[in-house]
C-alpha cells in the first residue's frame, strides 16, 4: 500500500484557485498593503515561490483577485504626463478610454457586483485606493493630510459617471462625446485634485 503525499499541494489547475480564493479574503480582511505573499501561500497551503509562478508581483495577484482587466501601472502615465494643471481632464479621458474599450464590459460586472457584494465592494475600494488614487496622489505634492479627503472626492465623481453612463444610461450622459465630459467634469476633478478645499 502507498502511502498518501503529505506537504503543499503541488502545481495544477486547482493550485491557481486555491491562491486567488486565499487571495480574496487576505485583501478583503486585510487590504493590500497588509496582505503578504507569505501569509497568503499559507492559508492557500503552497509555497509562497509558486504564488509568484502563477502571479509575478502583488500587485498581479491583486488585480486576478478583484478580476480587473486592466494594469493600473500601463494607464496612469498618461493621466501624470504633462503638467499637473491638467490631471483632472487626463484622467477623465483615460477613465472613459477604459470604460468604453472593449474591457469596459467586465468593468460594468464588477461595479454592478460591488453594490450587492460586501467582499467584492471592499475589494474593489482596495483597488482603487492603492493602486490608482495613491499612486496618482503621490505625484501631485499634496499636504499629506488632505490626500486622503481628495482621493475620496474622486472617487465619488469617477464612481457616480460610471454608475450614470453605464449602468443606468442616464441621459444625455450616457450618450455625451468624450470630449464633453471631459471638458464638463474634468475642471471638477482638477479642483478636488490640486484646488482649494474649504474645510471651514
Amino acid at each position: 500500500m502507498t502511502a498518501r503525499r503529505t506537504g503543499r499541494r503541488p502545481g495544477n489547475p486547482d493550485t491557481r484557485d486555491a491562491i486567488l480564493a486565499a487571495a480574496r479574503t487576505a485583501f478583503a480582511e486585510r487590504g493590500f498593503d497588509a496582505a503578504s505573499i507569505r501569509a497568503i501561500a499559507t492559508t492557500a497551503g503552497v509555497d509562497p515561490a509558486l504564488v509568484h509562478h502563477y502571479f509575478r508581483t502583488k500587485e498581479e495577484l491583486f488585480r486576478a483577485t478583484v478580476a480587473i482587466p486592466i494594469d493600473p501601472a500601463e494607464l496612469l502615465p498618461r493621466v501624470l504626463a504633462g503638467g499637473r494643471d491638467e490631471v483632472g481632464a487626463r484622467l477623465v479621458r483615460t477613465f472613459l478610454g477604459v470604460w468604453d474599450s472593449p474591457v469596459g464590459t467586465a468593468a460594468v460586472a464588477l461595479l454592478r457586483s460591488a453594490v450587492s457584494n460586501q467582499w467584492t465592494a471592499r475589494l474593489l475600494r482596495e483597488f482603487l485606493t492603492t493602486q490608482i488614487l495613491r499612486r496618482v496622489l503621490d505625484q501631485l505634492d499634496l499636504d499629506p493630510a488632505e490626500a486622503p479627503l481628495r482621493g475620496s472626492l474622486v472617487s465619488t465623481q469617477l464612481a457616480g459617471l460610471a454608475m450614470m453612463r453605464y449602468v443606468i444610461r442616464l441621459e444625455p450622459v450616457a450618450s455625451a462625446t468624450p470630449d464633453t465630459l471631459v471638458a464638463t467634469i474634468g475642471p471638477t476633478l482638477q479642483r478636488y485634485l490640486t484646488g482649494p478645499l474649504d474645510q471651514s
